[in-house]
């Protein structure tokens, strides 16, 4: 694990964590809980990840909560648990709790009307194959193409929903392995506010996440936690912690429980098969 400009001291803050009223795992799921796959279906999270994330459940001194680019209809089967965390998904508009309350930012109309027509573009184009289409966006999926050819595609689907996205109600936003037509003003970082808010003071929180889609929730927990990039390679980052998965991941996680007293459990996430 690695300090992303000033020190972080992960030791301290595992004390201040101890010691919160209140306290919150907040945490991506692809290419942070999993690996990314050509076939999304098939990221389940990484070895180890399901038993140590149950435990979070179990013991419920921590809100743990999952905020997502999928739809949340499409993640919590793959997710995996013995029960459902809170889950925010489609980057924060959609919003499922464990009482089984869901809900949905309604769109407006000139929202739904230009998806519609970068769905439409993106038909006439021939380009369906790699599309994702959520409930307030649409992703373009470049992943596992030749390099060029993936540049050559982002920059087609820049010009040809440019007349969508300048509108002013979506906007293009790249993420890692493509680009993403989404909503104007939601993002990861509005729901990490939102969570914030209604911990109140007192309250310790982290947020983890390896993409630019990413970056909205690592600048608003700055003063109320920690952000944590998770990724093989480093990139300039608003987060403080840098760790790689799975092993630096897990030990984090790992780390968390301990400070709260959950050493008894520790050695069963090693002959873990999920």
């Amino acid at each position: 694990m690695n300090s992303v400009g000033p020190f972080f001291d992960l030791d301290a803050f595992f004390k201040r964590l101890k010691h919160a009223d209140k306290r919150a795992l907040l945490l991506d799921y692809d290419g942070t809980l999993a690996p990314f796959r050509l076939n999304r279906e098939e990221a389940v999270p990484y070895q180890g990840i399901r038993v140590i994330l149950n435990k979070f459940l179990e013991l419920d001194h921590t809100r743990l909560v999952i905020i997502s680019g999928r739809p949340i209809n499409g993640l919590r089967p793959i997710l995996g648990l013995q029960r459902s965390p809170e889950i925010w998904g489609s980057h924060g508009l959609e919003r499922f709790v464990p009482d089984g309350t869901y809900k949905k930012v309604d769109l407006r109309q000139e929202q739904r009307k230009g998806l519609e027509r970068a769905r439409q573009w993106l038909e006439h184009e021939e380009l369906t194959q790699y599309c994702e289409y959520k409930p307030a966006g649409i992703a373009i999926h470049t992943r596992g193409l030749d390099k060029v050819l993936a540049e050559r595609m982002v920059e087609k689907v820049r010009r040809g929903m440019s007349f969508v996205s300048g509108a002013g109600e979506l906007t293009l936003q790249d993420f890692d392995g493509g680009v993403e037509l989404r909503i104007r003003g939601i993002d990861k970082g509005l729901a990490v506010t939102a969570i914030l808010d209604e911990l109140g003071t007192n309250a310790v929180a982290a947020y983890l996440g390896d993409d630019l889609t990413d970056e909205d929730a690592f600048r608003a927990i700055k003063g109320h936690g920690v952000g944590v990039l998770v990724r093989s390679e480093f990139r300039p980052t608003a987060a403080s912690l840098w760790l790689k998965p799975p092993h630096e991941l897990l030990a984090f996680l790992q780390g968390w429980l301990e400070a709260l007293g959950g050493k008894e459990w520790q050695g069963k996430v090693k002959g873990d098969s999920s």
